[in-house]
């Protein structure tokens, strides 16, 4: 456990960087974009599930289209509301949980992506779009902006964590899975026994991408990880001492064997707090409040597996 609290401080001080065309490092210290590769040897044939992973919450937000329709992750009330364009504009603010593109994020480290997918009504095609509220990118680009990460740094791995679908029917499971097998190829990791899987097993094997998909669809392809795989419990709170204590209870009473765990380190927002915040948005109404800088980190959209 020391080793691991040490890699972790590590990973923290770590330069964030990308290699530059000769594939060498630009830093003298260890690389956030290249942490996995650069652990200690020792934790090499340690299982995944015995190490602290830094993921992201809501992934992909980091842009939305307020000029698209309001996603149907959204009651009918918003969707009424949504027809003033002042409205979109204020969902934007609480919908946006990052600041940092897929790329950027994996550069900084981050290796477990929260994902929410929907298709877009009015699409003559079968295209998938990431959505929080209002819709985001096309899954696509975003699949083949994390390919092209993983092309350059072949010793990371990621966890890509497909958790919620919106008007979706077989026909677009079948379009998105496609666009998988497409986007990664022989990156995929099949399923297999949860204690198997290590660094130094995914590297001789060049396995980079967990995909874990919440949905039946899961059985018919031996790449698709079942949701179960990955539990990620929610505090559903505003409240940090809550949620710290939440994050400690679920922590000591996850499974300890036979699958993943996330840990949700983010607030939820209720009708009050975005009532109260309405202009202001997520970042400025939960991010920089006084109980987060008092605790010294703004844990919203964090989450760690």
């Amino acid at each position: 456990m020391l080793a691991l609290r040490k890699a972790r401080r590590k990973l923290r001080m770590g330069t964030i960087c990308s290699p530059n065309p000769s594939g060498t490092k630009t830093s003298s210290e260890v690389c956030n974009a290249d942490w996995m590769a650069s652990l200690p040897p020792h934790l090499h044939n340690l299982p995944l599930s015995n190490l602290a992973i830094p993921g992201s919450h809501d992934s992909f937000s980091y842009w939305v289209d307020e000029k698209s329709p309001v996603g149907p992750d959204q009651t009918q009330a918003i969707k009424r509301l949504a027809r003033i364009s002042l409205v979109k504009k204020l969902m934007k603010k609480w919908s946006v949980t990052q600041n940092l593109t897929f790329r950027e994020q994996l550069e900084a480290g981050i290796r477990y992506f929260d994902l929410r997918v929907s298709s877009k009504p009015g699409d003559a095609d079968q295209e998938i779009y990431f959505i929080h509220g209002l819709f985001g990118i096309k899954v696509w680009d975003g699949l083949m902006e994390i390919d092209s990460f993983l092309t350059q740094h072949p010793r990371e791995i990621v966890f890509l964590d497909f958790n919620h679908f919106y008007a979706m029917d077989e026909a677009h499971h079948k379009c998105l899975i496609l666009r998988i097998q497409e986007a990664f190829g022989n990156k995929l990791c099949p399923t297999c026994s949860v204690e198997s899987m290590t660094l130094k097993n995914l590297w001789e094997k060049t396995y980079q991408v967990l995909i874990f998909y919440h949905c039946p669809f899961y059985k018919q392809y031996p790449f698709l990880w079942p949701g179960k795989k990955i539990p990620a419990p929610w505090a559903n709170t505003t409240s940090v001492h809550k949620l710290i204590l939440f994050l400690e209870t679920t922590l000591s009473e996850r499974a300890p064997r036979g699958s993943f765990h996330v840990s949700q380190a983010i607030l939820t927002p209720r009708v009050k707090t975005i009532a109260r915040g309405l202009v202001g948005g997520l970042k400025n109404t939960l991010v920089h409040s006084k109980c987060w800088d008092s605790r010294g980190l703004p844990l919203l959209s964090q989450e760690e597996i």
